[in-house]
C-alpha cells in the first residue's frame, strides 16, 4: 500500500496539541470527500498521520499549471465534490467542524480524479 505521510514539526509550540486534535477528530471522520487518516504513530520523538495517497496531487498543480487541463465538466464535479465534504463537516458529523484552510493546495484528487477535502486545519 503507498501511503502519504504527515510528520508534525515537534519544535513548534502548538504541535503536540494540533496532533492530539486531529487525532481525536480526525481519526474517526469518514467520507467519500475526505481523505482517509489510515493510522497514527506518535513516540516522543515524532508524531505523525499516515493518510491515504493521492496520486494526482492537489487541485492547485491542475488550475494553475500549464501542463495540466480540467474542462468545465471536471471542474463542477470537483466543486461538488468539496461541497459535500464541507456539508458533512459543518452538519452531518456528531459535532460541527469548520476547516478553516480552504484552498487549492488543500484539495486532493485521488485515482479518479475525485476531490477528497485534505482536512488539516480542522477545529470543532
Amino acid at each position: 500500500m503507498i501511503a502519504a505521510i504527515k510528520v508534525f514539526n515537534l519544535d513548534l509550540e502548538c504541535a503536540n496539541k494540533s496532533f492530539d486534535t486531529e487525532c481525536e477528530i480526525l481519526c474517526n471522520i469518514r467520507h467519500r470527500n475526505l481523505v482517509k487518516v489510515i493510522s497514527s504513530c506518535s513516540n516522543l520523538d515524532l508524531k505523525a498521520l499516515v493518510l491515504e495517497y493521492m496520486p494526482n496531487g492537489n487541485l492547485t498543480k491542475w488550475l494553475f499549471s500549464r501542463n495540466y487541463f480540467l474542462n468545465i465538466a471536471r471542474r463542477l464535479e470537483i466543486l461538488i465534490d468539496v461541497a459535500c465534504a464541507l456539508e458533512y463537516l459543518h452538519h452531518e458529523y456528531t459535532s460541527p467542524i469548520v476547516h478553516c484552510d480552504l484552498k487549492p493546495s488543500n484539495v486532493l484528487l485521488d485515482e479518479d480524479m475525485v476531490a477528497r477535502l485534505w482536512h488539516c486545519q480542522a477545529f470543532h
